[in-house]
């Protein structure tokens, strides 16, 4: 290997897995391991950011393009940032930085530095965009601009959010939220919305605050298509060969539990089947795309089945940290 790239490998993922014991001398081996684990690295980067870049003109295009001409607004932050920019001077740009700062730094307490760093610059994106970029008027017909400005902001949001940011910090205020209070992201969610529109109802008009909740309905439903609810949770289960190190990983990098069952694998022909252990995990979607990207480290050619939850009751997810 190129020496350039031994000693990235080495200061970057070799000395980071290792930081706690004494310095030692890598074998070839650690470092073609801490190479495959840098490009997987490096890849979901690029994937996020080509994400997140790909939310934040989406939703600048249905600001832009269809709400802000029309006086039109959303739900969640967004639609506290279009109301007070409709009722003030202040431009958007401006307000969505200063609106979603209190959700970012409450994204870096419940779910940590990373998602903090990320959402951060994704909104400060969205507002440059916003500033500085013109989009076309599209339509002034009041139900294309509410269903299809929808349409495009919960899209933005949506593609944000498979990049590991959002764009819209009411989802972090509902998370945290519903741990407080016990009840569900929905529940929050609606009530914020429900304070939203009775807002813009008073002070822009009844016609416009309805119009506005089929924008929200619209990018709401987007915004599920696209990531399919961030406020579920996701039952993992994994089959592996490598079921002890992935446990671990989950644990102690992921920072949840698991659960592990005895199983019995079966393949080939005659159905030969192999004890094998069965790990099961329960995480918030904002942290899947982590697992996926270090269980890909450690055994690409693990199976893994996803599946929805609604909500969970006891255990530590909802009083642990997230780990992104």
């Amino acid at each position: 290997m190129n020496p350039f790239w031994t000693q990235i490998v080495i200061k970057t993922v070799l000395k980071e897995k290792n930081k706690t014991q004494p310095v030692k001398t890598f074998s070839d081996t650690d470092i073609s391991n801490g190479f495959r684990e840098l490009k997987i690295e490096a890849k979901r980067y690029a994937k996020d950011f080509v994400l997140i870049t790909l939310g934040i003109f989406s939703a600048a295009f249905g600001f832009k393009g269809f709400l802000l001409t029309n006086h039109f607004i959303d739900g969640g932050a967004t639609g506290i940032s279009l109301l007070i920019a409709q009722l003030t001077d202040i431009p958007l740009f401006a307000l969505l930085i200063v609106v979603n700062i209190p959700f970012i730094l409450l994204g870096y307490k419940i779910i940590g530095k990373g998602f903090a760093i990320k959402t951060a610059l994704a909104i400060c994106g969205l507002a440059a965009v916003v500033g500085t970029i013109s989009f076309p008027n599209v339509t002034n017909d009041n139900l294309l601009v509410s269903v299809f400005g929808g349409f495009f902001l919960g899209a933005g949001i949506g593609l944000s959010v498979r990049g590991g940011a959002v764009i819209d910090g009411t989802e972090v205020l509902a998370i945290f939220l519903s741990r407080k209070l016990g009840t569900t992201m929905g529940d929050i969610i609606t009530g914020i919305n429900i304070l939203i529109f009775s807002a813009a109802a008073y002070f822009l008009g009844i016609e416009i605050a309805l119009y506005s909740m089929i924008t929200y309905l619209a990018a709401s439903k987007t915004l599920d298509f696209v990531v399919e609810g961030i406020e579920e949770y996701s039952g993992v289960t994994i089959i592996s060969s490598e079921s002890e190190e992935i446990r671990q990983m989950i644990i102690n990098t992921i920072g949840r539990g698991v659960t592990v069952y005895n199983g019995k694998s079966g393949f080939g022909k005659k159905g030969d089947t192999k004890d094998i252990d069965i790990i099961y995990t329960v995480l918030t979607r904002l942290e899947l795309n982590r697992l996926n990207t270090e269980i890909e480290k450690i055994d690409p050619k693990a199976f893994i089945v996803m599946s929805n939850v609604r909500d969970t009751k006891g255990g530590m997810i909802k009083k642990r940290p997230l780990k992104h």
